[in-house]
């Protein structure tokens, strides 16, 4: 494999991101299209009409609002934090592009939104009522992903080719063979992926799959590298996924510099914000009063109406240039501030694309660590990559991969991310092979059939059940019961209501166990989850509305597989849904996605489902087989 193939790979991939971003935006026309407001709604992409909780600046002085919709609005939502958005107002029969102003979403609930404006002070309609929050293209992250694609193939910056030969072609890794140094608190895997990163020149590989502490692994290296260098990029995907990092790295005393928005919107995180630091750097009162200054001159040359003679003329050429001068010192004043700030900070942490926002052209980093490096479309990878001397990958391609919206483009390579290929081509990665999650039953299947078998649990957890005797997982097969799947004719989602019905019934009869043995001291937490979104909203109705469960408030959450991932619940039931004559499971076929619905579980794991529609496919032909072996096999009919 020569340049040219990697060349060639660049090439394919901004083809493939073209096809992308043109699905994406048909799809959000598409959604648009419906025009009225309650059509968007039920597309999710708008919530109408909104009220407005509260406003306040943020410690960086930018304008926050909350905003709720009706509780009777349930309809889900494709608002997520860092998703562009527009804020409206149809009052006084306002034509929508009027009284508008975009923002970014920091956080969404099931009906409340917290939303970042783009605007210093507060929008004069926001009082007129009549709002509304709805979903912009992003066509931004587009944007830094095509225009990295293309350096990437045009540069003749030394490095950057040296790590696409590594990353993409036939270049070897390289390693120091320097010191080896064992971390106390880290177990024999986990201080072998620290030394990896420790001695590698262009890139090192964290495999960490479901409860083998990567996020403590990645910290570690990361303070680790901070002793020899200076300042370090962190990244991830998503917003979330970086604001854990910055928590974590915090509290281990690392000085943090966040840029872009977080989603966790607590007043310590924000505190972290560029925006923030820059208000409360000691030279920002003289930047404020220099604007301010300016912009009084500024209307009172407006002041003076054209028909006048030279000696005004000149007055108003003075007021104008000494505005300017005002302005130019408070912008050099805050170019200052804000790499003073970014000079002092050992840890600059953002998501992929916001790497390379304007704050950050022209900046330089020894080590980039890219954290969920496996759910990173590699268009988006690449863009920290190209600001760095070498990359540390932190990640699971076992678990959920990127999002993509064109089945063709995923088809044809684009789901294939960095991560994987970086796996595949070279000897850079450290599988950590403790987890300190999971009963060993509920482990082993997930080890054998994804991990080669080579998970081991921690003593500390391998054992352990809610009470004694209990079975740690349970298939119940709804084969024969005529239980077959419907879908749902607004959202084309397909649901089952006797599964839940089934699903429910277990889970009573699984409480009054726990009750009767009197262990609810061994249950922190219960997650129910079921891939399908209609599905999700009937067992959410026949929960979490229910007073016969009103003790369980705040201890389980019933939710789809994406919603979860990352966390993990003492208890876990599964609803698979789909049950039909023809053997189709549509995204069930998926099999990382179910890897990570299975791994949420610590101590006990119920599955549901049809093993005649499942069983043709091989992931879940061979977890039957698992089910038989260890004997968590039930029918259905037990439980009618």
């Amino acid at each position: 494999m020569g340049s040219f193939t990697v060349e060639q790979e660049l090439k394919k991939l901004q083809q493939l991101l073209k096809k992308e971003k043109e699905e994406d935006l048909e799809q959000y026309k598409l959604k648009m299209s419906g025009t009225s407001l309650k059509d968007r709604r039920r597309q999710g992409v708008c919530w109408y009409p909104v009220h407005v909780e509260k406003t306040q600046f943020d410690a960086g002085e930018r304008l926050l609002v909350k905003v709720s919709r009706p509780p009777e609005h349930k309809e889900s939502h494709l608002f997520q934090s860092g998703k562009l958005v527009s804020f409206f107002s149809n009052a006084q029969g306002n034509t929508e592009g009027n009284e508008t102003v975009s923002g970014v979403v920091n956080q969404v609930g099931e009906h409340h939104m917290l939303i970042t404006l783009n605007s210093d002070d507060k929008p004069d309609w926001i009082t007129d009522g009549q709002l509304g929050v709805q979903l912009l293209f992003d066509e931004n992250s587009y944007r830094e992903m095509e225009r990295t694609l293309k350096f990437l193939l045009k540069t003749d910056d030394h490095r950057v080719n040296h790590l696409k030969n590594v990353l993409l072609g036939d270049r070897e890794a390289q390693f120091d063979e320097g010191e080896n140094i064992t971390i106390q608190g880290l177990n024999e895997s986990q201080n072998a992926a620290l030394n990896k990163v420790v001695n590698a020149y262009e890139v090192a590989i964290i495999h960490g799959p479901p409860g083998t502490g990567k996020t403590t692994t990645l910290i570690e290296a990361i303070l680790q590298t901070l002793r020899t260098e200076t300042q370090v990029l962190v990244c991830a995907p998503s917003n979330a996924a970086v604001d854990l990092l910055v928590d974590k790295l915090s509290q281990r005393g690392a000085n943090v510099l966040r840029i872009g928005h977080p989603a966790r919107v607590t007043e310590e995180m924000l505190g972290k914000t560029l925006d923030a630091r820059i208000a409360h750097h000691s030279d920002y009162k003289d930047m404020k009063s220099l604007r301010k200054k300016s912009e009084e001159y500024f209307a009172l040359a407006k002041k003076y109406k054209r028909s006048f003679g030279h000696a005004e003329r000149e007055q108003r050429k003075l007021l104008f240039d000494e505005a300017h001068s005002l302005k130019d010192a408070a912008d050099q004043l805050n170019f200052y501030i804000t790499n003073d700030i970014l000079s002092k900070a050992q840890v600059v942490a953002s998501t992929l694309v916001t790497a390379n926002s304007h704050i950050m052209k022209g900046l330089k980093f020894k080590s980039v660590f890219i954290d969920e490096a496996a759910q990173a479309l590699e268009p988006a990878a690449w863009i920290p990559i190209i600001k760095s001397g070498r990359v540390i990958f932190a990640g699971d391609h076992c678990q959920l991969p990127p999002t993509i919206k064109s089945y063709q483009a995923a088809k044809e390579g684009l789901e294939v991310t960095l991560f994987e290929k970086a796996i595949n081509r070279n000897k850079a990665e450290v599988m950590l092979s403790e987890q300190y999650r999971m009963n060993e039953t509920i482990m082993n299947f997930s080890s054998q059939y994804f991990y080669k078998n080579k998970l081991k649990a921690n003593k500390a957890v391998a054992h352990w059940l809610v009470f004694e005797g209990d079975l740690p997982i349970e298939f119940i097969d709804t084969a024969g019961t005529g239980y077959f799947e419907q879908v749902d004719p607004e959202t084309r989602s397909s649901y089952n209501p006797e599964e839940a019905q089934i699903l429910q019934t277990h889970f009573n009869q699984y409480l009054d166990q726990i009750n009767a043995m009197n262990k609810w001291d061994e249950v922190d937490n219960i997650g129910i989850i079921a891939p399908y979104k209609a599905q999700v909203s009937r067992l959410q109705e026949m929960f979490l509305n229910n007073e016969d469960y009103e003790k369980l408030k705040g201890k389980l959450s019933v939710n789809t597989i994406d919603a979860f991932q990352g966390q993990e619940r003492d208890i876990i039931y599964i609803s698979l849904v789909r049950s039909n004559e023809s053997g189709t499971i549509g995204f069930l076929a998926n099999s990382r996605r179910m890897n990570v619905a299975m791994t949420r579980a610590r101590k006990k794991l119920v599955i549901i489902g049809d093993s005649a529609t499942i069983g043709q496919n091989e992931f879940y032909a061979a977890f039957l087989d698992y089910v038989n072996e260890i004997g968590a096999y039930r029918s259905a009919f037990e439980l009618m």
